[in-house]
Formats: structure tokens, sequence, C-alpha cells
């Protein structure tokens, strides 16, 4: 009897002391993930004047509020950044031969998003990863094929399109690669891919 009883002990003690042991960062596979969220549609209206955007166009390193964008601020960045604007699929910046061999991610409080041109976000990374690449509201990240080199081009279309954006919406952003390394094994790219540069956007204080 009093064998049985310590044995239970044990055995509950055992129990308790692997309730304690921290749980690693969960990494979430895009092709099995089913966290996804389906974004506003785009105003594809209004914002302003071209010429105007140019003039305002600029890069800003600091004075960000950490506040997130509404779900219809961060539809319209991510269309004008890289979304479908006609029919065939085709997109709101070039790339050699229409090969789109560019994706995007998007770095939220609620984790690391790959943007569709289905326009939605499927989850392919768990976590808070915004601080460690520039902060702001969120991180874009741009990445690409390395053997493809019009890679850099097809990106710099793609983050000029995003700070025009930007600049039209009152938003701050900065293109850099301080932090650049940040998800590094941890981000499920395709084999051969690489992160080529990211940009923080963030609303201003």
């Amino acid at each position: 009897m009093i064998r049985t009883v310590r044995h239970s002990l044990s055995l509950l003690l055992s129990l308790a002391a692997l309730a304690l042991i921290p749980t690693a960062p969960t990494t979430v596979n895009a092709a099995d993930s089913t966290a996804r969220m389906e974004l506003p549609a785009p105003d594809k209206t209004g914002g302003m004047p071209l010429m105007q955007a140019l003039a305002q166009r600029r890069s800003v390193k600091t004075g960000f509020s950490g506040a997130a964008l509404s779900p219809q601020r961060l539809s319209d960045l991510l269309w004008a950044t890289w979304g479908v604007n006609r029919d065939g699929g085709r997109r709101t910046a070039p790339t050699a031969m229409n090969r789109q061999d560019v994706r995007l991610y998007v770095a939220l409080e609620s984790g690391v998003w790959l943007y569709e041109p289905a326009h939605a976000l499927v989850k392919v990374l768990d976590g808070d990863w915004r601080a460690q690449m520039g902060g702001g509201s969120l991180t874009l990240l741009y990445a690409i094929p390395q053997g493809n080199e019009w890679g850099g081009a097809h990106v710099g279309s793609l983050y000029q399109n995003a700070g025009l954006f930007c600049a039209s919406a009152g938003l701050g952003n900065f293109v850099h690669v301080s932090g650049l390394h940040a998800l590094d094994g941890k981000l499920p790219l395709p084999e051969g891919w690489k992160v080529f540069i990211i940009q923080t956007v963030g609303l201003l204080k």
C-alpha cells in the first residue's frame, strides 16, 4: 500500500515538472497552415495626387507610435505594394517577363504573414519580431530567389510602391538591412530563396 502511494506521488511530481518546462516558439509552415487573414477590398480611389506624393516621399526612421494599422490601411498598403491590378493576374509592380518571383511577407504583432495574390495573408511564423527589424507598426520583408539577377530591381519596384503609398497616407517608412537576418532559419522560405531587404512602416506620433 505504502509503495503504491509513493509510486503515485512520484508520477504526479514528474508530470508537474514537465508542465513547468517552457515551450519553444512555434513555427507554422505555409503549406499546412490554417491561419489565414482575408483582407478588406483595397480602396483604389482617392489618395494624394502622384506629383504631391513624389514631393512628400522620404525616409522616416524615428517617431513611430507602434500602433497597428487599421485593416483597411493594411489592405491598401499591401495592394499598392504587390497587389493584382489587371486581368490575368498582373500586378502593381513589374517583373521581368512577368515572372512575379518576389515574395512579400509582413511582420505584425500577431506573427509573420505571407501576402497572397488573392489579397489575403497566410501565417508562416508566430511571434512579434518587429522590434528586431526597426519597430514601427509592421515590417515588410522582400524575398527573392538567390540566383535571380533581376531580383534587386524587382524588389526596388515594390518598395517604391510602398514608399509612395506611405507618403500619400501620411505613414512613416524606411528601407534598410538592419535586422535583415533576424528570421534566418525561422522563416520558411522556398529552397534557394532569401530575404533581400526589409522596410519598416508605421503610424507616427
